[in-house]
């Protein structure tokens, strides 16, 4: 499994990689599963550029992105969208049109509650377990924790020379994580090594504009698209090997 993360929280400076509308959501998520994506991970934003639960805006994201692919599709849920943990959940509950899954930082205030709201609407839940965090312990005392789509373990260290070590501890860390699948993905410099050993070790990868705007050998990324083409090469090079 290749999921492809669009925007994150950059914005449009930070790379001609990340879409930020709508409509450039849909297209670089329609360009990106041409390239092997599975799987679709989005920030919706105000059109200040601000990420949001907003139903209204929740709803034209997905609408657009839904016109565009036949992929699953899911959103943040994360603090940086809304800090209030009760607001969140109401904010869960007025949506409209529903993801197919919602990312949970399991070491976030509220999280708990917060999955179970969207367990109760039918939508899938990744219980994100970030290394450097109690995530892995609260998820593993969790009652929720058999009932999640997917462990998202997101390795936070950045620096190419450490991160694989970084990820393999967060795996030993998570366990068996309830028997839940496991995708594994890292971030900035990080990206790269620790993608290919998601590969080596058979697990899912996420790549894409929120995480990394580079190649893998150091060039801008041009697209989502280009980015997850580079992931694909990297899949055939770990099963040939």
């Amino acid at each position: 499994m290749i999921q492809v993360c669009l925007n994150g929280r950059r914005g449009a400076d930070a790379s001609a990689a990340v879409p930020l509308s709508p409509e450039a959501l849909a297209r670089s998520a329609a360009e990106a599963v041409a390239a092997g994506a599975t799987d679709i991970h989005v920030h919706p934003r105000t059109p200040c550029g601000q990420d949001t639960l907003s139903p209204r805006v929740v709803a034209a994201t997905l609408t657009a992105i839904r016109a565009a692919v036949r992929v699953p599709v899911g959103v943040t849920t994360g603090v940086w969208a809304e800090p209030d943990p009760v607001r969140r959940v109401e904010r869960v509950r007025a949506w409209t049109v529903l993801p197919d899954h919602a990312s949970v930082d399991w070491h976030e205030p509220g999280a708990e509650e917060l999955a179970a709201a969207l367990l109760e609407r039918g939508v899938g839940v990744e219980a994100v377990l970030r290394s450097g965090t109690e995530g892995h312990r609260l998820f593993r005392r969790s009652p929720r924790a058999s009932e999640v789509a997917r462990v998202l373990a997101g390795v936070t260290d950045t620096d190419p020379a450490t991160a694989t070590g970084s990820a393999r501890l967060l795996l030993a860390e998570i366990g068996t994580a309830h028997g839940r699948p496991v995708l594994l993905h890292g971030e900035e410099g990080g990206a790269w090594p620790v993608a290919a050993l998601a590969f080596r070790l058979g697990l899912g990868t996420r790549i894409g504009a929120e995480d990394v705007t580079v190649l893998p050998d150091g060039r801008p990324a041009r697209s989502n698209a280009e980015l997850v083409a580079a992931a694909v090469r990297l899949r055939q090079a770990a099963a040939a090997a």
